[in-house]
């Protein structure tokens, strides 16, 4: 509990910053969706035919998992915040169209007689007489939504858009459940106090509390309510603008999900700064691969560190090669004519796949080899990472190569794959050549004897439009070219993996360390 209250304490102010983009996050997707969801429930409400392909539409919208929503959302609206807000925004939906359409449908056909014997047209029966009594209904729709806004928006950091989700995710890939835990217990607390403000807002709104206390009451909470869309709204409109009337002036950085990644992601930053007049933006831990690349396609982001042989066979869908010279020339040749990408000069590691093991099972089974390994896979259980089955120069070919036949495979993603495997809960796991878990749990690497696994040296990749605006940056990237091999690179991720290093400290370490930033 202590080593808890130190972390928090060292890092309140990367929790604070997180906490408040959360919150912005949230609230914005909340208010959007009020402002979609009621009166589409309105609308169907008086338009029955309607209801069935509306209401059907928001059900098919909540059973897609949000990581797929995410995934869809990317090639067409990029990264950041508006993926996010989008995504949570049709989530949040269901709950508010249908409980404004069921608040509005079940009030008593009497009532509605009585309203239309009186003279009431049909917007004055709907604004002072249904409106009023589906209140409650309406409001329990908008509390479900807004605290499942809060838990969704945690995936936010999925797309480089901030947020908790972004302590939570480090957290799983480094196996760290102190920063796992600082993004999880404000996420929970921020749920709870939505909710309570959400209730109290209820409360005070609703028809049934006192005359004269409601109307006061009321008029008070719709000033505020107002008060906080309009300011949220402009916020959101001036950050935009914002964005826009900056972006010639900066270039975006990249990376992907796990330590290394955005070791070298703030790397580049570093050196650009320290080199160049160019301001810098880091969205950094990002997705997986297709995340990443997506987002420099579409113009996101400018420039991140991508690998040879993912380049190859996930990118492009190539066979895997052995040879790393082919390997770069051919990625390189494609990415500039299909995407108007260009490779740097690579940075001196190659961080290949390797397929490892407890030393108890080495002892047990004589293991060395993976061709050991196939001898007595069907008695073991893999633990790959989750994309690891289902990529070409992953399990599939793994197989077909050694002839490899596992007793079981559970796939778990990140850092949690090493906990599986400590627990015994796995035999045999995937993992990168120069992951710094690898020494911390003290795994045993065993030998790609046939060499399937293709070259994975890393490269910085950058568009060419970047590129031909700052020619500078070719030159300031290019001095970390072949300064990093598969041992340095190792160390560093123990650095974060294990010693719980920040990336941003460990990356500025190295590079002055080597002499690349000048003072």
């Amino acid at each position: 509990m202590s080593d808890f209250w130190n972390y928090l304490t060292g890092n309140y102010q990367q929790i604070l910053s997180l906490l408040g983009e959360h919150l912005y996050l949230s609230i914005v997707s909340v208010v959007i969706a009020i402002i979609i969801g009621v009166p589409l429930g309105i609308l169907i409400s008086n338009e029955k035919k309607l209801s069935k392909p509306i209401i059907g539409t928001t059900n098919v919208i909540q059973a897609v998992p949000s990581l797929a929503l995410l995934g869809f959302l990317i090639p067409f609206v990029g990264i950041g915040s508006t993926p996010a807000i989008v995504m949570v925004v049709l989530y949040s939906l269901l709950p508010i169209v249908k409980n404004t359409y069921t608040g509005l449908t079940n009030i008593d056909g009497d009532i509605l007689e009585a309203a239309k014997g009186i003279g009431l047209t049909k917007s004055q029966t709907m604004r002072k007489v249904q409106l009023p009594l589906a209140f409650p209904m309406i409001m329990a729709g908008i509390r479900i939504s807004a605290v499942t806004a809060v838990g969704l928006m945690t995936i936010a950091a999925f797309v480089g858009a901030g947020g908790l989700g972004y302590l939570v995710f480090s957290g799983v890939q480094t196996v760290d459940n102190h920063m796992i835990l600082a993004g999880a217990i404000p996420a929970c607390i921020l749920a709870l106090l939505i909710d309570f403000v959400v209730g109290k807002l209820e409360s005070s709104l609703s028809y049934t509390n006192k005359k004269k206390s409601a109307t006061k009451s009321s008029k008070k909470a719709k000033k505020w309510i107002v008060g906080v869309a309009s300011i949220l709204l402009i916020a959101a409109g001036s950050l935009k603008v914002y964005s826009i009337a900056n972006a010639e002036d900066k270039i975006v950085i990249g990376s992907k999900n796990f330590s290394e990644s955005l070791i070298l992601g703030n790397m580049l930053a570093d050196l650009i700064e320290n080199k160049t007049d160019i301001q810098v933006e880091r969205k950094l831990n990002l997705g997986g691969t297709q995340v990443a690349f997506s987002a420099i396609k579409n113009g996101d982001i400018d420039l991140y560190v991508e690998y040879t042989g993912t380049g190859l066979v996930n990118i492009l869908n190539q066979p895997p090669e052995s040879n790393p010279d082919k390997v770069y020339d051919f990625v390189q040749q494609e990415f500039k004519q299909k995407y108007g990408i260009d490779l740097l000069n690579p940075l001196g590691f190659n961080n290949t796949y390797a397929l490892a093991v407890r030393q108890d099972t080495v002892d047990e089974y004589n293991l060395k080899t993976i061709s050991d390994l196939a001898k007595v896979s069907n008695q073991l259980v893999f633990g790959p990472t989750i994309e690891f089955p289902n990529r070409v120069d992953g399990l599939p070919g793994l197989a077909k190569t050694y002839h490899i036949e596992f007793k079981d495979v559970k796939a778990i993603d990140g850092g949690l794959r090493y906990t599986a495997l400590k627990n015994h809960k796995s035999d045999v796991i995937d993992a990168f050549s120069t992951d710094g878990l690898l020494e911390a749990f003290q795994l045993k690497v065993l030998k790609d004897d046939k060499n399937f696994f293709p070259p994975y040296y890393a490269v910085p990749i950058i568009k060419q439009e970047t590129l031909k605006e700052h020619p500078e940056l070719k030159k300031a990237i290019n001095t970390l070219s072949g300064k990093l091999n598969d041992e340095k690179m190792r160390e560093l991720n123990y650095k974060v993996d294990s010693l719980k290093q920040s990336p941003e400290k460990v990356a500025k370490e190295f590079l002055e360390k080597e002499g690349l930033l000048t003072k």
